[in-house]
């Protein structure tokens, strides 16, 4: 396999304090890999080592085959490493159209356009639209976003990850605070996802990372214990105790 994103005995320490202790791991293109355990346990740290805001102790971060370990977090933005984060950062003033278009141009490096009227281009306003209905938001692409769901919001901030045009997705519990009866929304955007982008998806709700993940790794206090596909992962005893808990005891399959 040819990884289209991968790290390798990635390590990091604050004080006396591990983050992450020599984590490896690759992800083929089209890939869907969720990074699951307790909260502590790392997952988010690895992602801001991963994509470039906190600077590792030892190892490397390589993407479509290039070393990236010193590039900025800019800089693998735009070779193609994207995340969204946990809490939406959003402008509650704007729509969702304005905020892609905003994505689109800066990814051009139109960004001086920004500052002018939003609508002023037409390629990029398409692209938007574009991507905003693939995620199911088309009939609010123009509602401030301050009057939408939180599932919508969050959707937004995925739709502006889109606009990056990455090579690999980063999703950090793209389901956080969503309420349960907009989850299938998240889902339903996720399925519709381009099948040769690579996403690595940090998520505590099961039903959704079951569905969505072929593979799934555990995290605990800063390494990986546990890789491979989900049927296994509810398999595994130690997996189940420290980790799914009550899922696994039901009886729930993947």
């Amino acid at each position: 396999m040819n990884p289209v994103f991968a790290v390798s005995r990635l390590s990091k320490a604050f004080g006396g304090i591990t983050v992450a202790r020599d984590i490896s791991l690759a992800l083929a293109e089209g890939e869907r890999l969720a990074l699951i355990g307790p909260n502590g346990a790392g997952k988010t740290s690895f992602v801001e080592i991963a994509t470039g805001r906190i600077a590792p102790d030892a190892g490397h971060v390589r993407l479509a085959g290039e070393e990236i370990t010193t590039l900025s977090a800019v800089g693998r933005v735009r070779a193609g490493l994207v995340r969204s984060f946990q809490v939406t950062r959003l402008f509650p003033e704007m729509t969702p159209e304005e905020h892609v278009v905003m994505a689109v141009l800066q990814r051009l490096g139109r960004a001086t356009r920004i500052f002018a009227r939003f609508g002023g281009d037409p390629a990029a306003r398409d692209e938007a639209a574009a991507i905003l209905a693939e995620l199911g938001l088309a009939e609010v692409a123009r509602r401030r976003v301050g009057t939408i769901a939180y599932g919508q919001q969050r959707l937004t901030e995925i739709a502006i990850a889109l606009a990056q045009r990455p090579k690999v997705l980063l999703l950090d519990e793209p389901a956080a605070g969503v309420p349960a009866a907009d989850t299938p929304l998240i889902e339903a955007a996720l399925a519709r996802l381009p099948a040769s982008l690579t996403v690595l998806m940090i998520e505590h709700d099961m039903d959704l990372v079951f569905r969505f993940a072929r593979r799934v790794a555990v995290m605990a206090a800063g390494e990986i214990i546990f890789e491979g596909p989900p049927a296994e992962v509810a398999r595994d005893r130690s997996v189940r105790e420290a980790y799914l808990g009550s899922y696994a005891h039901a009886g729930r399959r993947a």
